[in-house]
């Protein structure tokens, strides 16, 4: 094995809200980031009842980062509205607060009501009412946030990110938790070690490696019975980080022999046909990434001296460099992800032996630093395209943290022990949660 690969399998299987990273400029390279947008201030209207289910979609869309939360708890036995005994909404006080925006949720046969209220106009402009399961249902959760996101959407004209999960790993175990941190459920078996998990377009399974027996087998594993198959081309040696093709149908991944670490693809829908796409020749090529469209492919290789993220069509032809590296100055690059839209490359590349957080811009080659506190690592997109998940030792241990690349404002997730190479999945649908409840 290449001497890449045994110091990025000890790092992957290595075991309250904090302030922005302070800007500044360095050869070039920005920190952190300048935000001149404004936000809408939105209140939580408060009502009978209901609490639990108010502190879940408010702290939702606090999560959004496109809107200027006002006041605290309004829970019904927080506060209340003068207006609220009459059936009215005070809408002069909450204009004072600074409030633009009203969220009411009431209680409805099976479910809850939600209204968004224009404060300034002193109307309602959406409402809607959602069925629920039962409290102890496993998908009431999920549920719930996907209340949060459509009035996100009715708020902003963009659909939150509420309904969405993230597989991490911690202590050789692939983990699921929702987007808010709650609910973290492991989803392999203790005492055999997995890495490098990622979902699945339709969000009903996951691919990962999983090391026993002296070699990394490739697994594709149900949510819906936990059902394990291995990926073509990936049963023997050590086979890594992979990546699904958009339309779920390829799988690509790292494998490593004697001959070197190279990228294959793998037709997991039809469990044939493995594709070679890169030939080392004394280099490494591993963590490939697809394009929204499926036509390219981002990666990470040392042919050109430390690992740096190179790009290629998606049959392996017309390999180049996609960020612009100085040497000296930056250090190793890895664990590319593509964005949701297409236009960046997120991936951590170390800064005075630190891994950080940069972007490149897909069209104009330009990279930009992202955060510079603590180590920072392993990337991955949320499905708006605007926040990133990534690992970082800021807080003490490796934690799960979030950072809206719009207002630079950062948050942690609490994990069970320390977390490593988290992925984030897209908005799941309800046939996605039917079996990954």
């Amino acid at each position: 094995m290449k001497r890449l690969l045994a110091p990025l399998l000890l790092s992957m299987a290595a075991a309250p809200l904090a302030a922005q990273d302070t800007t500044q400029v360095r050869e070039g390279v920005r920190l952190g980031l300048e935000y001149s947008g404004t936000r809408p201030g939105l209140v939580m209207l408060p009502g009978s009842g209901l609490d639990s289910v108010r502190a879940i979609v408010r702290r939702d869309l606090d999560f959004t980062d496109r809107f200027e939360m006002v006041g605290g708890d309004f829970s019904s036995a927080g506060a209340s509205d003068p207006g609220e005994q009459s059936g009215t909404v005070s809408y002069g006080i909450y204009k004072t607060m600074g409030a633009q925006l009203g969220v009411e949720l009431s209680p409805a046969a099976g479910g809850v009501t939600a209204r968004l209220h224009d404060i300034s106009l002193q109307r309602v402009r959406n409402q809607g009412t959602f069925t629920l399961p039962a409290e102890t249902d496993p998908g009431y959760r999920l549920e719930l946030h996907r209340v949060a996101d459509q009035i996100a959407q009715w708020a902003s004209g963009t659909q939150g990110i509420a309904a969405t999960r993230l597989l991490f790993v911690s202590n050789g175990r692939v983990y699921r938790i929702d987007s808010d941190g709650e609910t973290a459920v492991p989803l392999t078996q203790d005492g055999v070690t997995s890495l490098s998990p990622v979902w699945s377009p339709d969000g009903q399974r996951m691919a990962y490696t999983r090391l026993e027996g002296g070699r990394g087998a490739m697994i594709v594993q149900s949510f819906a019975d936990g059902a394990t198959t291995v990926a073509p081309g990936a049963q023997t040696a050590l086979n890594i980080t992979p990546a699904f093709a958009p339309d779920g149908r390829m799988l690509a991944f790292a494998h490593s022999d004697e001959t070197g670490t190279d990228i294959f693809t793998s037709n997991v829908a039809d469990r044939c046909c493995a594709q070679r796409l890169t030939v080392g020749r004394y280099a490494d090529n591993l963590s490939p990434t697809f394009s929204p469209d499926g036509r390219r492919i981002a990666f990470v290789s040392t042919r050109s001296g430390p690992p740096q993220i190179y790009v290629m069509a998606a049959d392996g032809t017309d390999q180049e460099l996609l960020a612009p590296f100085d040497y000296g100055a930056t250090g190793a690059s890895n664990a590319p992800e593509w964005s949701p839209d297409g236009a960046k490359v997120v991936f951590h590349r170390d800064v005075s032996r630190s891994p950080q957080i940069f972007l490149v811009d897909v069209g104009g080659r330009r990279v930009s630093q992202l955060t510079s506190s603590g180590r920072n690592e392993d990337p991955t997109w949320a499905p708006d395209g605007r926040h990133i998940a990534f690992i970082s030792d800021r807080s003490g241990r490796r934690q799960i943290w979030i950072i809206d690349t719009e207002t630079g404002r950062v948050r942690q997730l609490q994990t069970p022990g320390a977390a490593r190479l988290p992925s984030w999945s897209r908005r799941l649908s309800r046939a996605a949660v039917a079996t990954n409840p």
